[in-house]
């Protein structure tokens, strides 16, 4: 198939049986949390874990920072309490691997995607079904809302990306490309990052097509508008990530990797960038494209990174169902005190 991504996790799935583990990342803020050790990692390595009876696909922390959410193989949607790692809630409901989750802005909404074609929008309070948006014809692989928590958008295998009113649970309309989705910070842009090597910019009023930028060799596997919605990261299998000027399309810059990149994310203040791919995480200097650290993991394939509210931590994601943390200014791991 041509998302590696998607072949990777079928791969996977062969050889994986349902098992424990959901690891939890925290913010530099959060200093009151209990830590758990992984045997096989340096002892003073700073980790948080919870347990979950499948293989992890999606996770997403709430606007506050006090919920994760949580989205496996075994077809369930999870909720933890990030401070003790307790589960909150379980909402089943899928038939599918639930490979995609997102809140909404206000953190009272949850959206999940699934294998089994749909997505469904939770209520955080209660923990209700509110809906069920049928329309995709393959699995749905990534979620993620609007700004204003108005509109959810979603991509699936189908090669179709649909926009969804939240309220209503109505289908608003379907634009070209499928694949990792960005809202930029106004909400009228969405990035599409598409297995076609390409990054759509669609507008999210008329649903049409702004432009497409091209100069990927391979599959998009992540975007990320910077803070200002000036600049646009995009993260390819042709092992680089691209620099873009949003306003005209115009490639700004090119960071080169060893392997495949999976994900990238800018730092809240838009100067630093970060970016996964294998055992390798990278930290760049967004204006001047310079190298800042190269952070080693020491645990399997990272999948995601994410920097804290505060910019002082970064978290990566690995297949192995661990989480390390990394101070940014230093490129230097973590440590309990």
């Amino acid at each position: 198939m041509a998302n590696i991504f998607q072949m990777f996790r079928l791969t996977l799935a062969v050889f994986i049986l349902l098992s424990v583990g959901l690891l939890m990342f925290l913010s530099a803020a959060c200093s009151k949390r209990s830590t758990t050790q992984n045997p096989n990692l340096d002892p003073e390595i700073q980790i948080i874990k919870a347990e979950t009876e499948g293989q992890v696909l999606g996770v997403a922390f709430s606007p506050d920072a006090k919920t994760l959410a949580s989205g496996s193989f075994d077809k369930i949607v999870k909720l933890w309490a990030v401070e003790s790692g307790k589960s909150l809630r379980s909402l089943p409901g899928h038939s599918g691997w639930v490979n995609a989750v997102a809140f909404s802005s206000d953190g009272k909404t949850l959206a999940s995607g699934s294998d089994d074609k749909t997505v469904k929008l939770w209520d955080i309070a209660s923990g209700k079904e509110l809906h069920t948006l049928q329309g995709h014809s393959g699995s749905v692989y990534s979620v993620a809302f609007s700004p204003d928590g108005r509109t959810l958008a979603s991509g699936s295998f189908d090669k179709t990306t649909k926009l969804w009113d939240v309220a209503s649970g109505s289908e608003l309309r379907t634009l070209p490309g499928n694949g990792s989705l960005a809202f930029s910070r106004d909400g009228k842009t969405l990035a599409v990052g598409s297995s076609d090597k390409t990054i759509k910019l669609c507008d999210v009023g008329r649903g049409s097509e702004l432009r497409t930028l091209q100069g990927h060799a391979d599959t998009v596997e992540s975007v990320a508008f910077s803070p200002d919605g000036k600049t646009l990261a995009s993260g390819s299998g042709d092992r680089t990530i691209k620099l873009w000027t949003v306003g005209n399309g115009k490639e700004l810059n090119t960071l080169k990797y060893d392997d495949a990149v999976r994900s990238v994310a800018f730092s809240p203040d838009g100067k630093t960038l970060a970016g996964c791919s294998f055992k390798i995480s990278k930290l760049w200097d967004v204006a001047s494209g310079k190298e800042l650290h190269t952070l080693q993991s020491r645990s399997g394939w990272i999948y995601s990174v994410a920097f804290s509210p505060d910019g002082k931590t970064l978290a990566s994601v690995s297949w192995d169902k661990i989480i390390e943390l990394w101070d940014v200014a230093s490129g230097k791991e973590l440590r309990t005190p």
